[in-house]
């Protein structure tokens, strides 16, 4: 089959949420778990780029999805938006076009027909993602909200919204600072406000996103970052970062997350390099709390880095616990792993970390969805956890770990200095691709896994350019489907429709897999 144009997928209402993926990393938890069970990873039903020109080229070549004719070059520094998929099976991705404006493109999640696609453009401008200095491209994500709109980011810090299903749609923007106020000065807000993280919908229908503000603009917004929040009815409100916890901006891609009750939002700050988690009144925005990001092994390590190359979100557990993914403090004494650091619900206590977490948002596992585990946490947490080749004592075995929350072990991966307690590995599973060039095996490329607690398995994305089932039954990678000839790549989500449809981005192409 032919690799189409466009893609994407949305959020749906809450009585349905059951059966949609609503945005990064599932839902406005970002706990990564389906409700849906995956098909048998057999086929791939469709395909369609989702960056017309990424670096070292690749996606055009890639014109058939039952057999590519060639893939990119090079390391591929791109994170790509997440996928939504509405309960229509409606499947909405970001697309970055040639001219490198983004677009929305919707399909039929079982044909692959295109719906429609919707612009990141106005009359006067188009969305640009921020400049980072670590050259990795920040993800554009979209949300779905009730089920009735896709949100996406646009100009100026504004957010567009349509319907998520037709191409007939009552299509807006709005600006969280006021839409007249930017409708009549469009030209010098779109140079100076721009939204910095993926978007996430809360379950009333509240969208929340980070942005940062780099001039002087009609609002007299001043220059810095912080966290928006825009009603249904369309009224913003916002705090800036330096007011939560003195940080200057909001972590670039670390989309908001909301706690299990909807009452509570945590968003991470930075001043550029270190920083916080910041607890906030989801209807006011009001500062509740903060902690420090501090490198676990305490004392000279100092506080953990906040790096701007990273696409980790912070993620609430059915507990209320909160974790969030972080660089080591003296960059790299952990082989460049970083740590997952780990919270309870109003920040007043740190808890156990685990022992990878720079790229990585990690994903709730049932407890009983792992047949073998015997402790007492009623959930466990899926993770990436590579080991790279080239840093301190890392041997390239890398991993995908389950851990376990509330049990503990030393940690395996310390080196020339204190040796950290971590999360209790339960299961794990190792790559199966020699990595060329180096030692050990191809890594993981997950910045988000599908979880599927039916068949007690996640869905993982490979370096070597194939997507496998991660069987917690047999603690075996029990079935696999090679989607390109592979490539070291940014980390991406994978996604599972309503109808039990896998979604993986390799290579700058999404792939629709299934029986």
């Amino acid at each position: 089959m032919k690799c189409l144009p466009v893609l994407l997928v949305a959020f749906a209402p809450s009585f349905v949420r059951a059966q949609v993926w609503a945005g990064y990393a599932h839902d406005p938890e970002h706990t990564g778990t389906s409700t849906t069970a995956a098909q048998r990873l057999n086929a791939k039903h469709w395909c369609t780029p989702v960056d017309q020109n990424p670096p070292g080229g690749g996606a055009l070549q890639q014109v058939d999805c039952a057999g590519g004719t060639g893939g990119g070059t090079g390391p591929l520094y791109v994170h790509y938006g997440s996928p939504v998929v509405t309960a229509a099976n409606t499947v909405i991705v970001p697309v970055t076009l040639a001219s490198g404006v983004y677009e929305l493109r919707a399909f039929n999640g079982a044909t692959g027909a295109a719906v429609y696609t919707a612009s990141s453009c106005n009359t006067s401008g188009c969305y640009v993602p921020p400049s980072v200095s670590s050259g990795w491209t920040p993800p554009y994500g979209p949300a779905l909200s009730l089920g009735t709109r896709i949100y996406y980011p646009g100009p100026g810090g504004t957010i567009f919204y349509r319907s998520p299903d037709s191409a007939a749609s009552t299509a807006g923007e709005v600006a969280f600072y006021g839409t007249t106020l930017y409708n009549n000065n469009q030209a010098a807000f779109n140079g100076t406000v721009q939204i910095t993280t993926p978007l996430t919908a809360d379950r009333s229908g509240n969208i929340f996103f980070g942005f940062q503000v780099t001039g002087s603009n009609p609002a007299s917004l001043p220059t810095g970052g912080g966290i928006a929040r825009v009603s249904l009815a369309g009224t913003g409100i916002w705090k800036y970062a330096s007011a939560l916890t003195g940080d200057s901006l909001i972590a670039y891609n670390a989309s908001p997350v909301l706690g299990n009750t909807q009452a509570t939002v945590y968003v991470a700050t930075t001043n550029g390099s270190t920083g916080n988690l910041a607890l906030l009144n989801a209807t006011t925005l009001a500062p509740m709390g903060s902690v420090p990001l501090s490198d676990p092994r305490g004392g000279s390590y100092g506080l953990a880095m906040i790096y701007n190359g990273s696409s980790a979100a912070p993620m609430a557990g059915p507990d209320g616990d909160v974790y969030f993914g972080v660089l080591e403090g003296s960059f790299p004494s952990h082989n460049d792993r970083g740590w997952l650091l780990h919270f309870n619900s109003t920040l007043t206590q740190t808890k156990t970390p685990g022992s990878f977490g720079w790229d990585s948002t990690p994903s709730v596992v049932p407890s009983s969805a792992v047949p073998s585990y015997t402790g007492t946490s009623s959930y466990l947490i899926v993770t990436k956890y590579n080991n790279y080749a080239n840093f301190g004592i890392g041997n390239g075995q890398n991993q995908v770990a389950v851990l376990d929350p509330s049990a503990t072990m030393p940690d395996e991966y310390s080196y020339g200095g204190t040796v950290a307690t971590v999360m209790k590995e339960v299961i794990t599973v190792t790559g199966v691709t020699p990595n060329t060039g180096l030692s050990g095996v191809r890594e993981w490329c997950i910045n988000s896994a599908a979880v599927d607690p039916y068949t007690k398995a996640a869905i993982i994305n490979s370096e070597d350019g194939t997507v496998y089932r991660w069987d917690f039954t047999s603690n075996s990678l029990s079935q696999s489907l090679n989607l390109t000839p592979g490539r070291g790549e940014a980390y991406t989500p994978t996604v599972i429709g309503p109808d039990g449809t896998v979604f993986a981005i390799n290579d700058a192409i999404l792939f629709a897999v299934g029986n």
